[in-house]
């Protein structure tokens, strides 16, 4: 059988049949067949045997399968490959927090925290077009939209935490991981910390403002908006009345649309997210529920599982969300956010809560402030992995007796207040472990090593040890909450936090065990349906 020889995919030669003849191949000679003695072989018993048809066959179409498996095995890599060349990545956080991750669980699991980052950057002519402002073109973008994802350790529930892009807050010291300038710390609106080095700065202004440890970020673009609502199939939003943000001072985002539900996509979906002249009162608060109605909405879709069916959209979304996506290194993966993406798909959708940070109006309405109190207890339920929509069971209310007598239980106190914001209290260590002494707990000791948390907290190394650490902490009129487990420690260890900076007395304000999320915050419920309020001057 004549032969001709080509070129395979990585360069090596395949030999391949040319097709014969029409009548030129017959069938083995009778005696010659598969069931007779000699079968295969020329006649007189000698020579080389003689393949049949049917093995001939049976050879190429097995190389043809391990030729297609290896190619679509070949084309799956590099084509994961593409998609994770398509992850822009950037620093975690280019601040100097001190603040460390959470303390496991007693089942070793421990919460996910990312940050979402909306950046307003006209970097491309696509971003322009969809932003405007084209004077806005070579300027550093502004991080417009930003919200604190908070997964709990058991991943029983969800909380979203939106901050007004005008909250003034003291963004810290952060240095440009590309060109190594370095941005002082200062006060000003939080979506300037995007122009501080990048989402890096971003992300150590959250730290430094909730005190809440932060593991990854996602931010995105205008245009990035767009191909992934169209790559999803659009969101269902409503408003209870016609909409059109836009006056006569050009005030607006564009959006149109008739009272009732629309399904939005493309550049209608930034616009609804964009939307601040037009809903409620016309401010960012009105625009953060907006967002937090389309991304709820969002979720229900994806979670429908109605627009993945088709591999087709599915590949689009996947090609969508890694073009459009900047991430953090240790979420630089397709496979890392596959694993994400099942971690959050593990939620309920009606354990997802969606709030906005508690705030007030300062400097005469021209910016917002954190609202004392409600936003520090906010803060306060993500760090200690507390549910914002009030459904987690409670634990039995059992106060276990001590191991040792105080005058005999060693305990190692720790200065906790190395905020970079406002700078550690010298000696903190000290003077509590003055106060536990005089308390009668003789064999109290300072730990010099300085750390950051927002929390005081009396750490206890197993469970025989919890009610050791409820008498330390009863002992200094800390809440009960204060007591956690810890596989860190090795006796029992009083950290003296950020929220404890002075005397010997813990502030009182500061012990209310608050375990309900602050009305202030208006929580919206991940199953809610709602309409956006349309404000009167922007309607048709």
């Amino acid at each position: 059988m004549r032969q001709s020889s080509v070129r395979g995919e990585r360069g090596r030669r395949a030999t391949v049949p040319e097709p014969r003849e029409s009548g030129k191949e017959d069938s083995p000679p009778e005696g010659e067949g598969p069931a007779s003695r000699g079968a295969g072989r020329r006649p007189g018993g000698k020579g080389r045997p003689k393949r049949s048809r049917g093995v001939r066959i049976l050879r190429w179409t097995a190389l043809t399968l391990a030729v297609l498996v290896l190619g679509a095995a070949a084309a799956g890599y590099f084509y994961y490959e593409h998609l994770n060349g398509n992850l822009k990545k950037e620093a975690l956080d280019l601040g100097d927090s001190k603040i460390g991750k959470p303390e496991p669980n007693a089942a070793g699991q421990t919460p996910l925290n990312i940050l979402l980052i909306g950046s307003d950057s006209r970097n491309t002519a696509e971003n322009v077009k969809l932003g405007g402002a084209k004077q806005d073109a070579d300027r550093k973008p502004l991080g417009d939209v930003q919200m604190l994802v908070h997964v709990s350790a058991d991943r029983s529930n969800m909380s979203v935490v939106s901050i007004p892009r005008d909250t003034r807050v003291t963004i810290p010291r952060c240095t440009d991981p590309h060109d190594g300038t370095v941005y002082p710390k200062t006060e000003g609106a939080i979506n300037q910390s995007l122009q501080h080095g990048g989402p890096g700065c971003t992300v150590a202004t959250w730290k430094e403002l909730t005190g809440v440890y932060i593991d990854h970020f996602m931010m995105i673009d205008f245009s990035g908006v767009v191909s992934m609502a169209d790559a999803i199939g659009g969101v269902p939003v409503c408003v209870d009345n016609n909409v059109y943000s836009h006056d006569s001072k050009g005030h607006g985002s564009g959006l149109k649309l008739t009272k009732g539900t629309h399904n939005v996509k493309g550049v209608q979906a930034l616009q609804w997210l964009r939307t601040r002249y037009g809903f409620e009162d016309n401010s960012d608060i009105g625009r953060a529920k907006a967002q937090h109605m389309y991304m709820t909405s969002m979720i229900r879709q994806l979670k429908s599982g109605t627009k993945l069916s088709d591999p087709g959209k599915l590949m689009d979304l996947a090609e969508a969300a890694t073009d459009a996506l900047t991430v953090d290194h240790g979420l630089g993966t397709v496979k890392k956010l596959y694993d994400l993406g099942n971690d959050l798909k593990r939620v309920p959708t009606k354990r997802t809560t969606m709030i906005t940070m508690p705030w007030e109006y300062g400097g005469g309405g021209e910016y917002v402030l954190p609202k004392p109190g409600d936003a520090e207890q906010t803060f306060s339920l993500l760090r200690n992995d507390i549910s914002l929509d009030g459904k987690d069971k409670k634990k039995p209310d059992a106060t276990p007796a001590p191991t040792a007598p105080k005058e005999q239980l060693p305990v190692v106190v720790q200065n906790g207040t190395a905020s970079t914001v406002l700078g550690p209290v010298s000696g903190r260590a000290g003077v509590i472990t003055s106060e536990l002494a005089r308390l009668g707990y003789a064999k109290a000791t300072a730990n010099t090593m300085l750390i950051s948390q927002a929390d005081t907290t009396v750490l206890y190394p197993g469970e025989d040890r919890q009610g050791d650490a409820l008498a330390v902490a009863k002992a200094l009129k800390l809440p009960k909450s204060a007591v956690k487990s810890s596989k860190s420690v090795r006796e029992i260890t009083l950290v003296v936090g950020n929220d404890w900076r002075e005397g010997t007395a813990y502030p009182k304000a500061a012990a209310d065990d608050g375990d309900k999320t602050p009305k202030s915050a208006d929580a919206l419920n991940g199953e809610e349906k709602g309409c956006m309020k349309v404000n009167a001057g922007y309607t048709f």
